[in-house]
Parts: C-alpha cells; sequence; structure tokens
C-alpha cells in the first residue's frame, strides 16, 4: 500500500514537470499517467 502511494506521488510530480517543460505532451502524460494508476490499481486487487 505504501509504495502504491509513493509511486502516486512520484508519478505525479514527474508528470507536473515534464508538462511545465514540455506542455505539448499534456495528452501523452495524462494518458500515461491513468494507464499506471490503473494497472497498479488492478495489481493490488489481485494479490
Amino acid at each position: 500500500m505504501e509504495l502504491n502511494l509513493t509511486l502516486e506521488y512520484l508519478l505525479a510530480l514527474i508528470a507536473g514537470i515534464l508538462i511545465l517543460v514540455q506542455p505539448k505532451l499534456l495528452n501523452w502524460i495524462v494518458a500515461i499517467y491513468l494507464i499506471v494508476i490503473g494497472v497498479v490499481g488492478i495489481l493490488d486487487i489481485n494479490t
């Protein structure tokens, strides 16, 4: 559980920095973030 929260915070921080640096990447960053969070959530349900 703690790893997931840390992972989510880390991904959010990286995504925020990338959006500030390259605003054109917004769609890709949001899509990748949502996919990663979804996969992490699904894997937790099965463990």
